[in-house]
């Protein structure tokens, strides 16, 4: 049997195969992917007390998560010495070393600003911090940077115009943002926003893909929570898990049943972060919110 023969039949001996991967390919192609796919992160502010006294570092820090199967940190700017002026590159990189070394993502950044702010001079230096930060952010390879509207007295202005200051301000920052590749994510944290309405409102009239919102579930301190934290989890970029909700503004333990089934509902796809804000071990207290949620979120069908 010569060559040209032998490769005829065994092409046609490999065409079933071939046709049935290819079958399988094409099957698998048109199933949907199920939306459930959740990363889980710490935030810095959980050891607030620790980072600040130097009882604990960003690495201990990394560690810990590390440590419990977290995926990633959130490394709050004021937690840097240098802050509010921008850490060294040396700095940032052994923090990024860091994280490789230990398998995690440092996913999130965040300052505090204030846009709520009647003078023009502040609002712009706040402006401007913001703007370093998400050079930071980017530096570290995070993918998203906190921003707050801030609270202060406003008196001689109305409400609505503080709303036009924060949405000029916020679409500066979204630009800024996409220079570094960096959303600029504002976290509801009942200051100045206090209904999930007014926080659609300033997202819709920003209207940018680089601003976006850290939807944080214990500053919704309406009658229903819950209700609340429904109406937002549509246009979250990232969650804030906190052990408290207020419903009237009474605290009352988080139902990590009603939270995990409102994000899985929702097809929500990326980081849920955890961030303590009680008293007590904060080891203990992440370790135990981190595992409720997960056995809560994994039995939802």
């Amino acid at each position: 049997m010569d060559k040209k023969r032998r490769n005829f039949i065994r092409s046609l001996a490999l065409t079933p195969l071939l046709a049935g991967i290819q079958s399988s390919f094409a099957h698998s192609a048109l199933k949907p992917l199920p939306q459930t796919r959740v990363q889980y992160s710490l935030n810095a502010f959980s050891f607030n007390s620790q980072l600040r006294s130097g009882e604990m570092s960003f690495f201990d820090m990394m560690e810990f998560a590390a440590a419990i199967g977290l995926n990633a940190v959130d490394l709050t700017g004021y937690y840097f010495p240098s802050y509010p002026e921008i850490p060294e590159d040396t700095e940032l990189f052994q923090l990024k070393r860091k994280a490789l070394e230990l398998g995690l993502n440092i996913s999130w950044t965040g300052v505090r600003n204030n846009f709520v702010n009647p003078d023009a001079t502040g609002r712009a230096a706040d402006r401007e911090l913001i703007r370093k930060w998400l050079t930071v952010s980017s530096s570290l390879g995070a993918s998203i940077m906190r921003v707050f509207t801030g609270s202060q007295a406003y008196e001689g202005f109305t409400k609505d115009e503080v709303k036009d200051w924060l949405v000029e301000e916020f679409k500066t920052c979204a630009g800024y943002g996409e220079e570094k590749g960096v959303i600029v994510g504002l976290q509801n944290h009942n200051e100045f926003l206090f209904e999930s309405s007014e926080v659609i409102d300033i997202l819709k009239r920003v209207d940018s893909e680089w601003f976006g919102l850290i939807l944080d579930i214990g500053s919704l301190h309406s009658k229903d929570p819950y209700a609340e934290i429904e109406t937002l989890a549509p246009f979250a970029n990232y969650w804030f898990i906190k052990e408290h909700v207020f419903p009237n503004g009474t605290r009352t333990p988080v139902d990590m049943n009603r939270i995990s089934s409102i994000i899985k509902n929702q097809g929500y796809q990326g980081y849920v972060s955890f961030e303590s804000l009680s008293e007590g071990d904060p080891k203990q207290i992440i370790s135990s919110m981190f595992n409720s949620f997960k056995r809560a979120y994994e039995i939802i069908s």
